[in-house]
């Protein structure tokens, strides 16, 4: 069972030419998906709007920006105290993301560091946080599947859009 909004043809069409060419334009995006500008730009609002499309920030590569040395680390958090490593969590800028998770641990950290010295420096920094009550970390030694949604996205069965399409 999915939450959110249900997505057409039409929307994944828009979708899939954002992740392949982020920078076109309205217009070209219009050309490419062969509808009206007008219907791109109504669905980008309404995708925007539900949270489908949550921005449009650049990738960055990390290593290629400094940053090469990265980990994940699980935090072991005293009880009811979410919010309170959230938000000290947030304070650390080698914390690039956190989720709350089940089992033994209460926390997934993803972290980056320019070295292993900073990445030591951030890892004592995380023990170091009030409601931590314990820590463990596991070294990423390279990237086998970059981030993606598209082939997700793709496994949706779209509905027929009403909008009309332009011949091919």
């Amino acid at each position: 069972m999915r939450h959110g909004i249900e997505l057409d043809e039409i929307d994944l069409a828009l979708l899939t030419s954002l992740h392949e060419a982020p920078q076109i334009g309205v217009l070209e995006t219009s050309r490419r998906i062969k509808v009206a500008r007008a219907t791109v730009q109504a669905r980008l609002r309404k995708l925007e709007e539900a949270g489908v499309i949550a921005g449009y920030q650049p990738q960055i590569d990390l290593a290629a920006a400094g940053f090469g040395v990265q980990c994940f680390v699980q935090l072991h958090i005293a009880q009811g105290e979410l919010d309170s490593v959230a938000d000290e969590l947030a304070e650390i800028p080698g914390v690039l993301e956190a989720w709350a998770t089940t089992g033994d641990n209460d926390i997934l950290c993803r972290v980056a560091a320019a070295s292993h010295e900073g990445l030591q420096e951030t890892l004592v920094q995380l023990s170091r946080q009030q409601f931590v009550a314990r820590s463990s970390s596991i070294v990423v030694l390279s990237t086998i599947v970059k981030p993606r949604t598209l082939p997700l996205l793709q496994t949706v069965e779209a509905k027929p859009s009403r909008a009309p399409r332009y011949p091919r």
